[in-house]
Parts: structure tokens; C-alpha cells; sequence
């Protein structure tokens, strides 16, 4: 598997201000009002709800006790909490939340390698708009594929969240923009540059190829929404054109 590390920034021109404050913001939800994924009542408010996006309402179900017939641990599954905004607002807010320091960690690594680039090329505002605007269409298309694929109503109930949506719209300009641009990559055990069509390529393959594992049953694979990933990705490569101000010096490429 390929692991990104960092890519060649020698010519970016800009601080990619946003960038950093989005990649703040992220850690600053999760660690101070999820409380380090321990405020479910905060998460399980903000998250996005399939069945709340189709319909319209919020939804509020109880707290369940769930006990494991091997073992016989009992597990406490939490209820979704009233949404103290409106529903669609979710779509926006649950960019901004992870289900663990794991999760964030990746995410997080990813917008700090290819989020500046695409940053310094478009300018701050339209890459705002750009990150935003993917990560919409991203929880757009996992609430579609649930509904789409769903084999009872307790599937539109399952919370999802996170910026992995936004940051596969950041993978898809990237990939675009920069298809050769050396990154510096973990493959297996060892440190070695790849052009990016490899390193994204790679990533957006699994994605798919999980996605396309959805069709055997579920919206989701342990945990992973491979619908808002592709959706996203795919929003990145058709819409940073129209964020693109120009192309500026480039970097050393293959």
C-alpha cells in the first residue's frame, strides 16, 4: 500500500492560510466539542443523517443496549440527539467531525500534503468555496448511495462524519493539476517518490473497488462512507477548472 508523506512545495508562491485554519478547525472540533470522540451526545447531534437529509426532519431515537452473544459484553450504542439546527445544515457541520484520533490523523495528513498546492494555485477564497462545495456534493452522494442501496430504514439512521469527503475533492484538483508532481510516499517499508497520478491513483483505486464492494450489501464497510470518498473525488476533478486561475511555476515533475 502506498502511504503519502509530503510532496515538493518549491514553488509555491502563498501561506495557505485556509488550509491551516480548516485543518484547525478540524482538530479543534474533535478535541474541544467532541471531547475527544467522548461527547456522543455533541457528535450524534452534528452528524449527518441520511434519513434526516431525505426527509427533511430530525429524527431522535433512544439509546440501545446491545450485548455480544459470544462474549456477552453489553455495548451502549447511542442514540441520534436533536439537531439544534436545520437538518440540511448537517451536511456541512459533520465536515468538521472524526470518530477517532486515527481517523483525524489521516485526514488531517492528507489536506496539510495536497491542500496547499491547490490553495496557492486558485487563491484563498475559491479554494475555501472548492473545499466546501466537494465536501457537500461528497455527503450529497453517500446519502444517495444509502438510500439507494438501503435494506431497511435502520440504514438511513446511521450517522456519518468527517472531512475525508472535502479532502477526496482536494485529491481529485490535485491529481489534475499536478499529475506529476514527485510525492514522497511509504511504499511498504520503504521511502521513495512517486508522480502523483501514482500516489492518488492508488488511493482513488481502493476507494473504488471498495465502493463497488457496497453493491454486495450496505452503504458502508466497517465504518468507511466509499460513496462520499468517490462522489468527492470525482466533484474535485470536474469542478477545480472552474476554481483554476492559471497555471504558476512548477515544481520539478517526472
Amino acid at each position: 500500500m502506498v502511504f503519502p508523506l509530503y510532496d515538493d512545495n518549491t514553488d509555491r508562491s502563498t501561506t495557505p492560510f485556509v488550509n491551516y485554519a480548516l485543518i484547525a478547525a478540524n482538530i479543534f472540533v474533535f478535541v474541544v466539542l467532541q471531547q475527544l470522540g467522548t461527547n456522543t451526545h455533541f457528535t450524534y447531534a452534528l452528524s449527518t443523517v441520511p434519513g434526516e437529509i431525505l426527509s427533511g426532519h430530525d429524527i431522535v431515537t433512544q439509546s440501545r443496549v446491545l450485548t455480544d452473544p459470544v462474549t456477552g459484553q453489553q455495548l451502549l450504542v447511542p442514540g441520534l440527539a436533536a439537531t439544534p439546527v436545520p437538518v440540511y445544515f448537517t451536511l456541512f457541520t459533520s465536515m468538521f467531525m472524526h470518530g477517532g484520533i486515527a481517523h483525524i490523523a489521516g485526514n488531517m495528513l492528507f489536506l496539510w500534503i495536497f491542500g496547499d498546492n491547490i490553495e496557492d494555485r486558485v487563491g484563498h477564497i475559491r479554494y475555501l468555496i472548492f473545499y466546501l462545495v466537494c465536501g457537500l456534493i461528497a455527503s450529497l452522494a453517500h446519502v444517495f448511495a444509502t438510500a439507494a442501496l438501503a435494506t431497511d430504514q435502520s440504514s438511513l439512521l446511521v450517522p456519518s462524519l468527517g472531512a475525508s469527503g472535502a479532502i477526496s475533492g482536494v485529491l481529485g484538483g490535485y491529481i489534475l493539476l499536478y499529475p506529476k508532481r514527485r510525492v514522497t510516499v511509504l511504499l511498504f517499508r520503504f521511502f521513495t517518490q512517486v508522480p502523483a497520478y501514482v500516489a492518488i491513483g492508488i488511493w482513488f483505486a481502493f476507494q473504488l473497488v471498495s465502493g463497488l464492494g457496497m453493491l454486495g450489501g450496505g452503504s458502508q464497510q466497517g465504518g468507511v462512507a466509499y460513496a462520499a470518498h468517490v462522489g468527492g473525488f470525482i466533484a474535485g476533478l470536474v469542478l477545480i477548472k472552474l476554481f483554476d486561475r492559471g497555471p504558476a511555476a512548477r515544481a520539478p515533475a517526472y
